[in-house]
């Protein structure tokens, strides 16, 4: 006789950067909690996404300021990059957080860490395959799920036949490409694509839109591309991918229609960087009922509760902003109302990002564009970073500040810091959002001298 499924006060499904601190919170509030994980603690942040990402980036920053000794007075020599030992920083950098979380989470009572693939075979009651042939049924009536999402593939004919690389296997080389192609020119590709020149390959970037950075206005995507393109990049704007293969000699050959013309690039490797599908085709949602759309996303209300009552959604696989402070938020909003009994929401919430190429775009609240559809009144602040002051002193004048306020309530609307630590000097702009700030409070501010958040004085003072 099949033995009936263990049950669970609470079980979460994914122990990406909403799943864990959320069974932690579930486990330490006295409820019995099953933690279920098919591959790596921490979820795609600390194992595919930000850490081991921005670890690289870290890397390549270092070789572009080596190249740039001469600019500041300092004799480097010739610059070489062994990516061998840029990968072994990377991965002891992953095992490390990896590792600190998996011993918290051995600690704590009442969470149990059940590792293997979990399918709904109703809408409370789970199978998990433990990927070696076993498996074990488990129920609660509270089931969360934050399985994440993966790099998708674009239907592009003759993909499957072509060796390519994704933004997991990128970071896996053993040496840079000598030409790497990229499809893609969201921020995943221009993060590798800028990454991959410093480390000396050739790089050229096809994007099938009219710029680069899609949510972005024209003049800070144009600003973006200006950076990659004065760094070598080739950039392909309004060109469509219309077939790859792999010629005799090894190449990988991209047909492209660039404003209607037809061409091939060759290059060495191909890296796909055309969006990300979400990880809900394993979960076999059929079966527990939960509402998705077409794309596999799970439809959530503001509360982040699916159409089946007990079920929860939170982090990249529902439909929205994808960005592990997104995550961490929603672990916020079910903590405050399924533990504290509060009415907390995702309505109206304010996002901020960061594209990390270098140097970086900090962006948060409403573009131009956004706030001119919304009917806002708008006045528009914009300053190049060769004016601020401590730009200068660093040797890092690229890239530009916008701010968009309403004029009526003189309160900001939105920012795109594109220049050195702009997610920093973007957070600023962010708190006075929150607070609902004029414009002049920001401006008349008494900000240390000289940090790039002064900048925002001159910004503001137009």
């Amino acid at each position: 006789m099949t033995p009936p499924p263990v049950r669970y006060d609470a079980i979460v499904i994914g122990s990406g950067q909403a799943g864990t601190p959320l069974a932690r919170a579930l486990a330490g509030a006295g409820r019995r909690t099953a933690l279920i994980e098919s591959t790596h603690v921490g979820g795609t942040c600390v194992n595919e996404g930000c850490t081991p990402t921005k670890t690289m980036v870290a890397s390549a920053r270092v070789a572009y300021l080596a190249r740039r000794g001469a600019d500041y007075g300092v004799r480097t020599g010739d610059v070489s990059v062994d990516m061998v030992k840029v990968r072994e920083r990377k991965r002891a950098i992953v095992d490390k957080f990896r590792g600190g979380s998996e011993r918290s989470l051995a600690k704590l009572e009442r969470l149990e860490l059940v590792r293997g693939e979990a399918r709904f075979t109703g809408p409370h009651d789970l199978d998990v395959a433990d990927g070696s042939g076993g498996s074990r049924s488990v129920s609660s009536d509270l089931v969360f799920l934050n399985v994440g999402a993966r790099p998708s593939k674009p239907p592009l004919p003759g993909l499957d036949a072509v060796p390519h690389l994704d933004s997991t296997s990128i970071m896996e080389l053993e040496a840079a490409p000598e030409h790497l192609l990229v499809l893609g020119g969201g921020y995943i590709g221009i993060e590798f694509g800028q990454m991959f020149r410093r480390f000396g390959s050739r790089v050229s970037i096809v994007q099938r839109g009219m710029h680069l950075l899609a949510r972005e206005d024209a003049d800070v995507a144009e600003a973006v591309e200006g950076i990659l393109r004065e760094d070598g990049i080739e950039v392909l704007l309004n060109t469509e991918a219309r077939g790859v293969e792999r010629g005799a000699d090894g190449a990988i050959r991209l047909r492209v229609r660039e404003s209607g013309i037809e061409r091939t690039l060759s290059g060495s490797h191909l890296l796909v960087a055309a969006g990300r599908a979400p990880n809900t085709d394993r979960l076999n949602l059929k079966a527990a009922g939960i509402a998705h759309d077409h794309r596999g996303f799970i439809r959530v209300n503001d509360r982040l509760e699916t159409n089946v009552p007990g079920v929860y959604c939170l982090g990249d696989a529902k439909d929205g902003p994808a960005f592990t402070h997104i995550s961490y938020d929603d672990f916020r909003v079910v903590q405050t109302n399924v533990l504290g009994g509060g009415g907390a929401s995702i309505a109206n919430r304010i996002v901020p990002y960061c594209v990390f190429m270098d140097p970086e775009l900090g962006r948060v609240g409403l573009t131009e564009a956004e706030a001119r559809r919304q009917g806002h009144p708008v006045r528009v602040f914009t300053t190049p970073m060769r004016g601020a002051a401590r730009a200068l002193e660093m040797g890092e004048t690229r890239g530009l500040m916008k701010a968009v306020v309403d004029e009526r309530s003189q309160q900001i609307l939105g920012c795109a810091i594109l220049g050195v630590t702009g997610g920093e000097v973007m957070t600023v702009v962010q708190a006075a959002i929150m607070g609902r700030l004029p414009y002049t409070a920001l401006r008349d501010a008494a900000i240390a001298h000289p940090t790039m958040a002064e900048s925002l004085n001159n910004l503001f003072d137009q």
